[in-house]
This record gives C-alpha cells, sequence and structure tokens, in this order.
C-alpha cells in the first residue's frame, strides 16, 4: 500500500513524464543496519559569584578568578541493527571537556541493548537502556530507574542503567483502548549500576500504563533495594488541541536525608516523603509554545538547612583564614554533591516560552526559560537563540542570569551569569 501511494504520488506531480519514471523497490525495503549521530563544539564563559558559598567552598585554597571558559567537544552515535524479531540499539557517548581547572574525559555506551520483539503485543529489552517515565517536562517525581533530568536542558540525552524489562501490550475498542505492562529488573553491584544505590540488590519495578477516555494513565512502583521503596501515578491529557494538562504524584517510604549542620554536624533523618508536580502546555495561534510547572521536591531541603550548609562554608573559611586548617571545608565539600545538585530545594515554578519562526524569519526559535525557587524567592533567567537552517546543523546561543539574596539557593551558586555557543552537525 504505501508503495502504492508513492507511485502515485510520483505520476501526479507536475513536470514528470511517463518515460522518465524509474520505481527502485529497494529504496523502500527495510533497512538492517541504521547509523547515525552527532558532533557537537562548545564554548561557554562563565562570570563567577566571588560572594556566592559555593564558590567560596571550590576556590578557598585557589588562585581568584572573575571568569572560567571551557571548551567542549562531544561525540555522539546511535545505531540499530535488525534481523528477524531482534533488533540491538545502542547510543555511544565520546566527550572531552576543558577549562583552566581541570579537564574530563568521557567514553561510554549510554545505552546498548537487545530487544526481541516477536509479536506487536511483547518485548523483551535485555542491557543497558534509559527508560523514560513521567508525564513532566523538567522533572519527573516518577521516574523511579532513570537519571533525573537537567531543568535547564530537558532535551538532552542520558545515561541508562543496565537492567532487564519486558512490555506487555493490549489495545481494546471500549473507553479503556490500551493497557502495557513494563515489568524491570536492575542489578546492582560494584561493577553493575553502581551509582543507582546499595550494591548487593536486585531491584524491582514496574510500570502500569492505561489509555483510558483519551487520558494517558502511569502507575509505577520500585521495590525496597538499592533505594527506597516508592510508588506514584501519573497523567496527561489533552483538554483542546491547543491545551495540553499534566500532573506526578510519587511517595517514598523511609527516605533518608542528610543534612549538615554550621558546625559540620551531619545529621540522618528517615520518613516519608512525597513529591509531585502540576503542568500545563499551551499553543498559541501564533505559534508560541508556553510550558508551566509546579513541583513540590519532598527529598528537597527546607530554606534552613540550606542556610546551615551555606554557613558551614562561611564558618570554614574564616577558620582557614585564622588557623589555615580547613576541616570544615573539608567536611562541606564531603557532603556539597547533596546541596549543590539542580534544584535541591523543596518548591519550584518552571516556565518557559518559545516562539517558532517569529517575524517570518525562517529556522529560527527564540526562547526563554525561568526556574524560580518558590521558598528564597532565588531564580535563572535562560534566553536562547536556535538556528537550524542550514542542513544537518544546528546553531545555539545561550545564555543565564542567576538572581538570590545572601543564603538563597542560586544567590550562592558558583557563577552569576554564563553564555554558551553551540554548534551541532548530524550525520
Amino acid at each position: 500500500m504505501k508503495r502504492m501511494l508513492v507511485l502515485l504520488a510520483c505520476l501526479l506531480a507536475g513536470g514528470v513524464q511517463a518515460e522518465e519514471f524509474s520505481f527502485d523497490a529497494a529504496e523502500f525495503d527495510k533497512k538492517p543496519f541504521e547509523f547515525g549521530g552527532y558532533l557537537e563544539l562548545k564554548q561557554e564563559r562563565a562570570w563567577l559569584n566571588p560572594d556566592g558559598a559555593l564558590y567560596k567552598l571550590n576556590f578557598y585554597d585557589r588562585k581568584p578568578r572573575d571568569t572560567l571558559d571551557r571548551t567542549a567537544a562531544t561525540l555522539k552515535l546511535d545505531g540499530k541493527f535488525t534481523r528477524d524479531d531482534f533488533i540491538f540499539r545502542f547510543r555511544a557517548d565520546a566527550e572531552v571537556r576543558r577549562d583552566a581547572l581541570s579537564e574530563e574525559r568521557i567514553n561510554r555506551f549510554d545505552e546498548a541493548y537487545l530487544s526481541w520483539k516477536p509479536d506487536p503485543g511483547f518485548t523483551l529489552d535485555v542491557g543497558k537502556q534509559a527508560l523514560k517515565w513521567g508525564k513532566g517536562y523538567a522533572w519527573n517525581p516518577v521516574g523511579f530507574v532513570e537519571r533525573p533530568k537537567d531543568a535547564n536542558d530537558v532535551e538532552l540525552a542520558r545515561e541508562g542503567f543496565t537492567m532487564v524489562a519486558a512490555d506487555f501490550i493490549r489495545n481494546f475498542a471500549g473507553e479503556l483502548k490500551t493497557i502495557a505492562f513494563t515489568p524491570v529488573l536492575l542489578p546492582v553491584s560494584a561493577q553493575i549500576n553502581s551509582d543507582f544505590g546499595q550494591p548487593d540488590h536486585l531491584n524491582a519495578a514496574a510500570k502500569l500504563y492505561l489509555l483510558y477516555r483519551d487520558t494517558d494513565i502511569d502507575f509505577t512502583w520500585l521495590g525496597r533495594g538499592s533505594r527506597a521503596p516508592r510508588f506514584g501515578v501519573d497523567f496527561s491529557r489533552n483538554l483542546t488541541s491547543a491545551l495540553e494538562i499534566h500532573g506526578e504524584w510519587a511517595k517514598i517510604r523511609d527516605f533518608e536525608l542528610r543534612s549538615v549542620a554550621q558546625n559540620g554536624a551531619v545529621t540522618t533523618e528517615r520518613r516519608d516523603v512525597t513529591s509531585y508536580l502540576l503542568g500545563l502546555r499551551y499553543l498559541t495561534e501564533q505559534d508560541t509554545t508556553y510550558i508551566l510547572e509546579y513541583y513540590r521536591n519532598g527529598t528537597g531541603y527546607t530554606e534552613n538547612q540550606t542556610r546551615d550548609f551555606y554557613q558551614l562554608i562561611d564558618n570554614g573559611l574564616a577558620q582557614f583564614q585564622a588557623a589555615g586548617t580547613d576541616p570544615l571545608l573539608a567536611k562541606a565539600r564531603q557532603i556539597s554533591p547533596s546541596y549543590a545538585r539542580a534544584n535541591p530545594g523543596e518548591r519550584y515554578l518552571y516556565l518557559r516560552a518559545s516562539q517558532k519562526e517569529p517575524f517570518d524569519i525562517v529556522y529560527f526559535t527564540p526562547s526563554i526559560t525561568l526556574i524560580a525557587n518558590l521558598d528564597d524567592r532565588s531564580y535563572s533567567l535562560t534566553p536562547e537563540l536556535l538556528y537550524t537552517g542550514v542542513t544537518n546543523l544546528d546553531l545555539r546561543l545561550r545564555a543565564s542570569w542567576l538572581s538570590g539574596k545572601t543564603g538563597s539557593e542560586f544567590g550562592e551558586k558558583q557563577n552569576v551569569r554564563r553564555l554558551e555557543l553551540v554548534a551541532r552537525y548530524y550525520f
């Protein structure tokens, strides 16, 4: 049928004569091997924040700086090999990042797994893959078996985990149109998925998907193991052709939160926590897209807890300047990954607006993104210009401004603003 439609379109096209037409059936055969990827070059300049706690922590034993330039080169390769009922997929990542302070090299497979699909209703996947659970754009509270998104770059491809996963799918004619069940087994040891949590566990997780009355619904679950047990639900529905609403809710049992006091004392608290997200996506008649999300992070720190961490750094710096020793700063560096991670607070607002081809400038899309910590009223503002008018080439210019008072999340960051230029060539 597909070939007949292609043939008919060619015959109807203007200026095409019968004797000039040729048809090669091999062009429409499914290729056993597909390969692609991109090469990306990024140049970045960061204007540093000498009054920020994280700048003080990272530079107290280094020469002071006003700016920091970074150059990065990334090669992403992806491929798919198909044979009968089997498909092997992979995504490889090779990166080099260099600035005046350090150099980092990454060589890994973000994904490499084998899929067996003997019929349309069943798939078995074995290997390293990046699952995508949840309906949120910037955050996914129900993403129990995936690495967190970068809210400043949500389209960035993420590394997966090694696992065994299956999909069972059934379609119906009534109001309940589709049911899909996805069980997952994720092992953790010193060699496999070591950053997922405690080693020597075979973690079980599952997702149940329903398409009911044009509403997408997921029920998700992760059993006790390397991480605390948790369960959740999400949904997504188009209220109109231009307006979509989505949400997520997750409950974590016995979550362990480690916090630090101003004197360096570390305490551990175990409790049940709840995270949730509610969002809207709206497309105007002028092709402007708005995305708005509210996120309640049950695993985050209170404003007082983050202030204690920043004060610990100030106390440690005073100790270092007076006595030349840095035990408090060493303690702060030890626990800083928890506080310096993206969005470690409790309540956030995300707003993004993008305009397709304004002023009839084809292949041009400007956008602006706001991420605000609603507790301490600090925020980051990120305008972006994207141009795709050259074949297989994307050019992106992006800036970031961080603002906040002393003791706030964005006010204590290492950078106060940043500018980056990215060129990405697809092949």
